[in-house]
């Protein structure tokens, strides 16, 4: 027997499945789990200055989207606490595993571990603060489709914070203006970016999403 959808659901349903574009620029290939030297980024103040341009508090669950090798999970679940929670996400399994030695290690019970794709992070529904990427954004085969449905994982009054260099994609960094307009195409509102000693962060929150099939990929 052939199932009615009801009126209000169908619609619902066509506009989540409305296709959204590939970027027009180079995406970066995936070379290490790491992104320098860890050492060398504590010296240059990397991690505080963007945790705290984050505001991330005790109690906060803050999602690690594309943690390598964990360097922001292990700065981020002392802040949050026991009452708050690390998401540790990445493609990469063996990755994955690579960190949860490393928080096992340090101690930390605060932190989840998610396996994610290039077109969705897996993460549980309206369940972040604040979502970090960090020095990733240019990896992301389809930054507008990751990002649509990122918004179901946070919480309200959540936020991202992406962290990149300011040159070109296939240098393995994101021009300001370009990182800023496609996120803003799918309907994220800027809050503010601020300088780093070696790059910037930009900090957004979820907007008026906008009909998948009116969204055009920004050009270089």
């Amino acid at each position: 027997m052939r199932q009615i959808l009801p009126a209000l659901i169908l619609p619902a349903l066509l506009g989540a499945a409305a296709p959204l574009p590939r970027p027009a620029r180079p995406v970066a290939p995936i070379i290490s789990q790491a992104f320098g030297n860890e050492a060398a980024r504590d010296r240059q103040g990397e991690a505080s200055d963007v945790l705290r341009i984050a505001g991330i508090r005790p109690g906060m669950a803050v999602a690690d989207i594309g943690t390598g090798g964990g360097y922001y999970v292990l700065k981020a679940a002392p802040i949050v606490g026991p009452q708050g929670r690390v998401y540790a996400q990445d493609l990469s399994a063996t990755a994955l595993d690579q960190v949860r030695q490393r928080v096992q290690t340090a101690g930390y019970t605060n932190v989840r571990y998610v396996q994610g794709r290039q077109t969705s992070t897996r993460l549980p529904a309206a369940s972040v603060d604040v979502a970090l990427m960090v020095h990733m954004y240019h990896e992301i085969e389809q930054p507008y489709l990751l990002l649509d449905r990122l918004r179901a994982s946070l919480k309200p009054g959540g936020k991202i914070v992406i962290v990149d260099l300011d040159q070109p994609s296939e240098a393995h960094g994101m021009p300001k203006a370009l990182l800023v307009c496609e996120v803003k195409a799918v309907g994220y509102e800027l809050m503010g970016v601020t300088d780093l000693a070696r790059g910037y962060v930009a900090v957004f929150r979820p907007g008026v999403r906008p009909d998948p099939a009116s969204v055009r990929a920004c050009r270089p």
